[in-house]
């Protein structure tokens, strides 16, 4: 009994280790409805990634036939351009260089005296005119020298009267065989030496005037003065290195300019028959300065440079130009007449040649070749290729091609278009 009840109680316990316990039924079907729910999301996400993928790609399709609508509509669209009418003009032909203003004429001052410089009687920058006086160096020891040479003179001539009374007398007894013909002869030489002695005395009297006249300093010409170089009350020499004051003549003013000796000529071929007109310009070509004409060319060739020298006149009346300033120098050689032009914008080169585009009467544009004879600043003179009259694209070429309709506009007032049609804009560059 002991040992079946033993036996009884072993297997208790190692019962639950030997023999697995049974599953429950609500678990199983639980792991089941999670496996279908999670299947049936995966099936639903899979649908929806393709319908969306369809829908962007119909989406895209839409999209690519509208651009395409699109580009066709921009296609068929006037492109708005610039344009310029081609002109019929007399153009005058220049030559252009860099020129420095120079003075007419340039005077420095100096002392022909020794002195001491007494008074000033101009102003710094004073326009002044020939025979003014300009300053006064002490006079008095000129005028002592003078009235000394006078005195001397005054001597001299009472010795030379005395003398010319002894040769009288000399005369007589010489006629009458009382004196040798030696004594009458040295007589004469003595009244020789008399005038002599009285001529020097007259050019000391004219050397102490000369320089009391040089105490007086006066312009030599018409022009303006610069600023003081000696203030009064200083010793002046005539031997100083520098002058007293500089006068420069700036009405009428000269321009000297250089242009390439490939220029040479036809400056010279024109210069034979017309008076050649020149312009000064600033130094960036935006604004005329004056107006003058050529006076001369250089007599030779600069052989570093290539260039030759010109120089212009220009009357300056409204002291536009002034000593030393830079200018561009604009020499008029001739005039090309009935000459056509176009704006130089309207130009374009490519591999066919220069050409530009031609607005034609059904608004379309063509390309037209072109053979440019000269340019002279904004505009192109052109020897053939174009008509008067003809409109030109100056803007907007790059949007262009043969054949392209056009809307053609010139800028107005800021923030307006108006249309080409009713104001052409013209050149100005000549």
């Amino acid at each position: 009994m002991h040992m079946a009840q033993d036996l009884t109680e072993q297997q208790d316990v190692q019962g639950p280790e030997l023999v697995p316990p049974p599953s429950h039924p609500k678990t199983s079907r639980r792991a089941v409805v999670w496996v279908i729910v999670i299947f049936a999301l995966i099936v639903l996400g899979a649908l929806g990634l393709r319908t969306l993928s369809k829908s962007h790609g119909e989406q895209a399709q839409a999209r690519g036939g509208g651009g395409r609508r699109g580009a066709g509509a921009d296609a068929n669209r006037p492109v708005p351009v610039s344009a310029s009418a081609a002109q019929q003009r007399d153009v005058p032909v220049y030559f252009e260089g860099l020129g420095n203003v120079q003075a007419y004429y340039t005077v420095t001052i100096h002392s022909r005296v020794d002195g001491q410089l007494m008074q000033v009687n101009f102003r710094e920058g004073q326009q002044v005119h020939k025979g003014d006086e300009l300053a006064l160096i002490d006079p008095r020891p000129y005028e002592v020298q003078l009235s000394q040479a006078e005195a001397t003179k005054y001597k001299d001539q009472a010795n030379l009267e005395n003398a010319q009374r002894d040769l009288q007398r000399y005369a007589d007894l010489y006629k009458q065989g009382v004196i040798a013909q030696q004594q009458y002869n040295t007589q004469q030489s003595v009244v020789a030496q008399q005038e002599g002695l009285v001529r020097a005395d007259d050019a000391q009297i004219n050397n102490a005037k000369l320089n009391l006249t040089y105490c007086h300093i006066k312009s030599p010409i018409d022009g303006r003065v610069g600023l003081r170089l000696v203030d009064p009350g200083n010793m002046v020499h005539a031997s100083d290195q520098n002058g007293m004051l500089v006068i420069t003549e700036l009405q009428p003013i000269a321009v000297l300019f250089t242009l390439p000796e490939d220029n040479l000529r036809d400056v010279l071929q024109h210069m034979r028959s017309n008076r050649l007109e020149v312009q000064a310009w600033n130094r960036d070509d935006t604004q005329q300065i004056a107006d003058g004409r050529l006076e001369t060319i250089d007599n030779q060739i600069d052989p570093n440079t290539g260039t030759f020298r010109l120089k212009a006149v220009f009357d300056n009346r409204d002291n536009a130009l002034y000593p030393n300033q830079f200018v561009n120098a604009r020499l008029q050689v001739y005039v090309r007449k009935n000459a056509i032009t176009i704006p130089a914008a309207a130009v374009q080169r490519g591999s066919q040649g220069t050409y530009v585009y031609v607005v034609k009467q059904d608004k379309s544009v063509d390309s037209r070749n072109i053979k440019i004879a000269l340019t002279e600043g904004t505009v192109a003179v052109l020897d053939s290729g174009v008509n008067p009259g003809e409109l030109v694209i100056t803007d907007g070429q790059e949007r262009l091609q043969p054949g392209n309709k056009v809307e053609v506009q010139r800028t107005g007032p800021p923030g307006r278009i108006a249309p080409a049609d009713q104001a052409l804009g013209t050149n100005s560059g000549l």
